[in-house]
């Protein structure tokens, strides 16, 4: 069930992607809706956690920097599930965070990429995504945006007209020999660039 102000966030941005951009889902029948799932994306725009979140009939979870948390939004990012997150000194708090939700059965959104593109090329993958997935050992679901950065491209405030996609990959369920394989901080690098190449791929 979805709280109100998520709910009516996520009806109002879901019918102006559709309608205004609109939004595509490919492969929708893809989508894993039980149990804890990692959604890994590429990066393109502030248009991505509202766009990733209405492939879901239920709440997701996503990280912010934890500058947008001012006036207003300081009020409205928490109630649209986004957990404050340090760029210039990250800790473990946020990676703890996401980590207990995804094996209380949630949904969190992750951007291996940690930050927007600027070329619309996905960039590199952060070894803390790997993390993630080794400790929660959630269900992985590589998505792919395309349209969002000619929407609202990094660095811009006015919205363009672009037509929008979502296409969903196939999940990955990591084994127990894989997850024990995939210790330490090389080991979290090589799952996050596997991520990241299942990403690309679609």
């Amino acid at each position: 069930m979805m709280r109100w102000i998520y709910w009516y966030g996520w009806m109002t941005l879901g019918a102006a992607f559709r309608s205004v951009f609109g939004l595509r889902i490919i492969n929708e029948e893809k989508i894993v809706h039980e149990g804890g799932v990692l959604v890994a994306s590429n990066h393109q725009s502030f248009l991505d956690p509202p766009l990733i979140g209405n492939l879901y009939r239920t709440e997701i979870h996503y990280l912010a920097r934890k500058t947008l948390f001012v006036g207003f939004f300081a009020w409205l990012y928490p109630r649209w599930n986004a957990i404050p997150v340090d760029q210039d000194r990250p800790d473990m708090a946020s990676l703890k965070t996401i980590i207990k939700l995804l094996k209380a059965g949630e949904r969190v959104l992750v951007f291996p990429e940690g930050e927007r593109t600027l070329d619309g090329e996905i960039g590199q993958s952060q070894p803390g995504i790997g993390l993630v997935a080794v400790k929660s050992g959630a269900v992985i679901q590589p998505v792919r945006i395309r349209g969002a950065r000619e929407a609202l491209p990094r660095g811009s405030g006015r919205l363009r007209f672009a037509r929008i996609s979502v296409t969903v990959g196939d999940p990955i369920r990591l084994t127990p020999e894989e997850i024990a394989a995939a210790q330490g901080k090389t080991g979290y690098q090589e799952l996050a660039d596997r991520i990241k190449a299942a990403i690309e791929a679609l």
